[in-house]
């Protein structure tokens, strides 16, 4: 691809998913495959630099910058619609796919993006198209979706408001390290916070997500939260404070998905959990740390859409997403299972798979730089992972007590998508050069060492064998789990009943106080202009023409003096 002849990989896919609802079904079917491969190809062959510049207002807006970390976040988003895109040929809302495409587009464009307009406007773009995708869900996905474009629109708001404060200040709307010296780069903190499912609202992940359909959900898990981790590396690296929030995030995603019954709710919870561990190693801000969350984030998208394709796949066979409902599954969807169980070693990160080599530089970075109590609970965590989601997702879907649903493995594109990501899982686990050959820094860290392999195997190890100890203990209910958004949901709630009843109060104010005046009005325009007021009264004309006289006298004396 010759320099002088640029594509935007992002604006192609956007402009795709606006011509994917005119297209017939063989047409739409060949164009989504065809159009994210070429897009996988177009970013690999992208040259570093600053392309497509443009003037705007002074400012200069750059809609294509492509560094190692840019270009390492586009190749995981396009390898992502690719496989989300084959896996989801049987969804016969083209809705839902033409807005995926949008989805996909502009998260590409925002990590593309050189300038904080730019990104800004692809970032609202983002967040449009997603409550569109959890709105084609079901019936049901509408309020879920509603809350979602709610906690999005909130925090597109703080976004802006810091955008507009740190760009007028700066007097530039290059995106860059952010000056943190100023409270606009707090607010802008603040609002990609709320789109990386920091607390307190990392609710909206595991309302909306398994709201949306078999297929939606695989899409909606590998965008909004990793953008916002593109985000905060690109302009927060080193800031402390990401140590703690990530902290509370991974145990956060934990606790609850060990909680819940739901299978997608669970894998949903665990992306609040992995997101957690990113935004640590954005925290500790070494060259270490920042291509552990760099490669965790490119490592967690390709497992975390495995997993989501196996639980979509039993959700699209049986119409069951409930532990308590399912069970037994091994024997009819065995390579649903197989695949669900790669995703599940991945996520754990055991040893040859993918998380095995990007997950430990993150802790690595934690004892490199004397951060020894947050070593340990990455440690902690790690085990916690292995417990909801290395076991507790394929226990109780795949093996536990069968539940005797009739059942079979997936169409053959969509397990064409599982087990190609199952292959890319287990061969960057393999070769983790590959991977680290991508990243923003120059790796010196070897994974495979003896003492790091068997301590992990060690800790996976015990942790297999606490759940099948607290077997009993961890099977689910049909029960409710309160969240964080539980509090502003109900604050929200009383918010706007005060607000309604005081409005409503002022308006009834008002109206009344209206309603006298115009009361008024009309009794004294009755007064004066009706039958016995003194302008409605019949008059002499002897009167009339004396009362002429005065009038016309006084304006001459007016005029004269």
């Amino acid at each position: 691809m010759m320099n002088n002849m640029i594509i935007h990989p992002g604006i192609l896919l956007i402009i795709c998913g606006l011509l994917i609802p005119l297209l017939g079904n063989n047409l739409k079917k060949f164009i989504t495959f065809i159009v994210p491969a070429l897009c996988f190809i177009i970013v690999l062959q992208l040259p570093h630099g600053m392309h497509l510049n443009y003037e705007y207002m002074s400012y200069n807006l750059t809609f294509l910058r492509v560094d190692e970390l840019s270009k390492i976040f586009a190749l995981v988003f396009t390898i992502m619609i690719v496989f989300s895109s084959i896996f989801s040929l049987n969804q016969k809302n083209k809705t839902e796919i033409s807005t995926a495409f949008i989805y996909g587009g502009s998260a590409i464009s925002a990590v593309l993006s050189g300038d904080f307009i730019s990104l800004f406007i692809f970032w609202e773009i983002m967040a449009i198209s997603s409550t569109i995708i959890i709105w084609m869900g079901s019936k049901d996905a509408y309020k879920s979706g509603l809350r979602y474009l709610t906690v999005h629109l909130f925090g597109g708001v703080v976004l802006l408001i810091g955008i507009i404060g740190y760009v007028s200040l700066k007097e530039s709307a290059d995106f860059s390290l952010i000056d943190r010296t100023n409270i606009y780069a707090y607010l802008i903190l603040i609002g990609v916070l709320i789109n990386a499912g920091a607390p307190p609202f990392s609710g909206w992940i595991s309302d909306s997500y398994p709201s949306a359909s078999w297929s939606g959900t695989v899409f909606l898990s590998a965008f909004t939260t990793k953008t916002a981790v593109y985000f905060l590396i690109r302009g927060y690296s080193g800031t402390e404070l990401l140590i703690y929030i990530g902290i509370f995030m991974i145990f956060y995603g934990i606790v609850y998905a060990i909680l819940e019954n739901d299978m997608r709710r669970i894998l949903s919870y665990s992306i609040i959990n992995q997101v957690g561990f990113m935004i640590t190693g954005i925290g500790i801000g070494t060259e270490i740390a920042i291509n552990g969350a760099a490669s965790h984030a490119f490592a967690h998208i390709i497992y975390k859409a495995l997993l989501l394709m196996s639980a979509g796949s039993v959700f699209y066979i049986t119409g069951k997403t409930k532990c308590t409902d399912l069970g037994g599954l091994y024997k009819t969807m065995p390579i649903t299972m197989i695949c669900g169980i790669i995703g599940a070693l991945s996520i754990s990160a055991f040893p040859f798979t993918s998380g095995f080599i990007t997950k430990s530089m993150i802790s690595q970075s934690a004892v490199y730089e004397n951060y020894t109590i947050i070593w340990f609970l990455l440690l902690a965590a790690s085990a916690g992972v292995f417990l909801h989601a290395g076991i507790k997702f394929p226990w109780f879907v795949f093996f536990q007590k069968d539940a005797k649903l009739k059942a079979k493995d997936p169409p053959k594109n969509m397990q064409f998508a599982m087990i190609s990501l199952s292959i890319i899982c287990i061969l960057i686990g393999i070769f983790p050069n590959v991977l680290y050959q991508m990243l923003p820094y120059d790796v010196n860290y070897i994974p495979y060492t003896f003492d790091h392999v068997f301590f992990q195997l060690q800790l996976l190890l015990f942790s297999g064998l606490a759940f099948f100890l607290m077997l009993k203990y961890l099977k689910r209910t049909l029960t409710l789990t309160l969240e964080f958004d539980w509090f502003w949901r109900k604050f929200s709630k009383i918010l706007i009943k005060e607000f309604d009843i005081h409005a409503e109060r002022t308006a009834s104010n008002i109206m009344n106080k209206y309603i006298k005046i115009f009361d008024k009005t009309i009794k004294t325009l009755y007064k004066h202009h009706g039958p016995s007021g003194i302008l409605g009264r019949t008059w002499p004309t002897g009167n009339m023409a004396f009362w002429t006289t005065v009038i016309l006298a006084s304006y001459l004396i007016i005029y004269l003096l």
